[in-house]
């Protein structure tokens, strides 16, 4: 049993671990995106639709992983896109257009779910196609525990853990990574040192938004086997505390991603217990980030902290 925990336990922390990334590239240019939730949830969406047409046309089971995964980035993108235009075009409220674009994205995959119906079924052979099959054993079970855990993951649950180490070196080693950070630190300097500020903040909640919908789609092409499940949104929500509890370092997140994940299923295998106790462990996600938030907040460490200038509206004729 506790091989298939722990091996449980990575797969949901993977849907964690695409929406953190994006969020924390996001945040790294100054915007608190509050609506990952909703991006996930439109993701889940773009990506089912795009699994669901390539593997109807026949296509090899990596083309419909590339289809379901671009389409499910694109549409990520525009949720992103659509922040962006009110956040940083039009100055908007970023707390408010966030939990907004949750509420959209949490309605339109309601909506669409809804409006499937029981052609849900049509999901799940795209799943057992391109999806659930292991990356290095196909259907076959591996014969060791070290395989299980490891080796025995669909495609998309190591592509969410490539996600997360290329931001972390773009943000950290290149020069592009350098002047996003410096975005978010003080966009005013920023730009008077020639870089593009809106342009670097467009990019970052595009890309972001993008890897955030391919943790929706993973999850309903993966985690539930093509199964339509509307609690994409409340991931979303663990996905934002997960940026918290990594500090903003993408390589972090990798590890807290496993733990998020191993608390998110860890009620479904305790016995003995009532189901209002169940319900009590799926807190303890949030209440971990919460202590932490409060721990760092003692600790004046730069390397601790959020970037300065997060959540706040820049105005270039304020400078």
């Amino acid at each position: 049993m506790i091989v298939t925990m722990i091996t449980q336990a990575i797969r949901f922390g993977v849907v964690f671990l695409y929406g953190s990334t994006g969020e924390i590239l996001i945040e790294k240019s100054g915007h608190l995106n509050l609506g990952i939730p909703g991006i996930m949830c439109l993701g889940g969406v773009g990506g089912c639709l795009g699994a669901y047409w390539a593997h109807r046309t026949g296509l090899p089971p990596a083309v419909v992983v590339l289809i379901a995964v671009l389409a499910a980035m694109l549409v990520g993108g525009l949720g992103g896109l659509l922040y962006g235009v009110f956040t940083i075009t039009m100055r908007c409220n970023q707390n408010v257009t966030g939990l907004a674009l949750t509420t959209f994205g949490a309605g339109v995959l309601g909506f669409w779910g809804t409006q499937m119906g029981d052609k849900e079924i049509f999901f799940a052979p795209a799943s057992r196609y391109a999806f659930t099959p292991s990356l290095f054993f196909g259907n076959k079970t591996p014969d060791n525990w070290f395989a299980t855990i490891f080796l025995s993951h669909g495609v998309l649950v190591y592509l969410g853990i490539v996600f997360a180490i290329l931001v972390y070196l773009v943000l950290k080693y290149t020069r592009t990574g350098l002047s996003l950070r410096a975005v978010g630190e003080n966009p005013a300097a920023a730009d008077a040192a020639g870089i593009p500020v809106i342009r670097h903040k467009y990019v970052a909640c595009v890309l972001g938004a993008a890897i955030a919908g391919v943790g929706g789609a993973f999850y309903l092409l993966d985690c539930t086997r093509g199964s339509l499940e509307y609690v994409i949104d409340a991931m979303g929500w663990l996905a934002v505390a997960l940026v918290i509890f990594s500090l903003w370092r993408p390589n972090i997140s990798i590890f807290g991603s496993f733990i998020f994940g191993f608390l998110y299923i860890l009620p479904r295998y305790i016995e003995g217990v009532g189901l209002a106790e169940k319900e009590l462990l799926k807190v303890v996600p949030y209440a971990v980030t919460a202590i932490i938030l409060i721990v760092i907040s003692f600790f004046n460490k730069k390397e601790t902290q959020p970037p300065a200038a997060l959540g706040l509206p820049y105005f270039r004729e304020d400078r």
